[in-house]
């Protein structure tokens, strides 16, 4: 019998250079707009801000930064979005992209909303060709002001699926800044953050580039609970869950959009306070029930590579 595979992500120099920097927006592309967008309201509390070129309509909690872009085209990840709140941030960050290569564009004003406050950004792209946008502070009012049981507090992590995990890892520790949290001893998974949270970002081998996931945070466990009974009352489906996760130790519900986006709901998410602390990213063995610890069970699309 082979020994299971194992392989340690290192953390370039440059990790740890974000330690202020959350996620923003995500866009995607999809059949049906308007399906999309009666779905994103009714269940996730999300309001139309602006109407985008070609029938596509921009989303968010009504006032502050948006959420979510959505254009027409089969369903596909747009583009992934980042605040970067780190002094001197952007700037420093940009140059690490140039000097690394990597594609450096003015992130046009069309991407952000009115009225939340003059903000600078750059787009880039990651090995694998997902566009990233990186921007300055921005006013998120609309996140402060939630009614914990009708909508999410805030649009919390974003899982990209990769078939280069190594190289994925080092773009986004080893250049853009971000710090390991946890991986799979395997290398086929890790969580990476660039604030207190566990992770803003993962990254896990699935064999083809794209999104695997994306988050929004319920805070805490009464309001996970609620919100597993209020998926059934509106007769959304769930598709893994409720369990919780070993890395992050976070509570989780799944469930998908019209196109077939997995959301996630998590709440309780691990904090780090680790500026003065020494931190070696946790390893954990790659089976089911360090994915899920309540038993292990798995999504259809998720597999470990010990699946005892």
């Amino acid at each position: 019998m082979s020994t299971p595979q194992r392989l340690v992500l290192a953390e370039p120099p440059a990790a740890g250079l974000l330690r202020h920097t959350a996620t923003s927006h995500i866009g995607f592309t999809v059949p049906d707009v308007p399906a999309a967008v009666d779905f994103y309201g009714a269940v996730l509390g999300l309001a139309v801000h602006d109407e985008l070129p070609d029938g596509g309509a921009r989303l968010g909690w009504g006032s502050g930064h948006h959420v979510l872009d959505l254009r027409t085209g089969g369903p596909a990840l747009d583009h992934v979005g980042f605040e970067v709140r780190d002094e001197g941030g952007l700037e420093a960050l940009e140059k690490r992209l140039r000097d690394a290569g990597y594609p450096v564009h003015d992130l046009s004003d069309s991407y952000l909303d009115e009225a939340v406050g003059e903000a600078t950004g750059l787009s880039t792209a990651d090995p694998n060709g997902n566009t990233v946008h990186f921007h300055g502070p921005v006013r998120r009012e609309g996140e402060s002001s939630a009614d914990t049981g009708r909508r999410p507090i805030k649009y919390q992590h974003v899982t990209l699926a990769t078939d280069d995990l190594p190289g994925m890892v080092s773009f986004y520790v080893g250049v853009a800044g971000f710090r390991i949290s946890d991986q799979l001893s395997d290398g086929r998974f890790a969580w990476l953050r660039s604030n207190r949270d566990h992770h803003t970002l993962a990254i896990v081998e699935t064999g083809r580039p794209g999104l695997d996931h994306y988050s929004y945070d319920l805070a805490e466990w009464a309001d996970f609970k609620a919100w597993c009974d209020r998926l059934t009352d509106l007769e959304v489906d769930v598709t893994w869950g409720p369990g919780r996760h070993g890395p992050g130790n976070n509570l989780f519900v799944f469930f998908d959009d019209p196109a077939g986006q997995h959301i996630e709901l998590s709440a309780e998410m691990e904090k780090f306070h680790d500026d003065r602390v020494e931190y070696a990213p946790r390893r954990w063995d790659p089976v089911p029930r360090s994915v899920n610890l309540w038993g292990g069970q798995l999504a259809k699309w998720r597999h470990t590579s010990e699946e005892h």
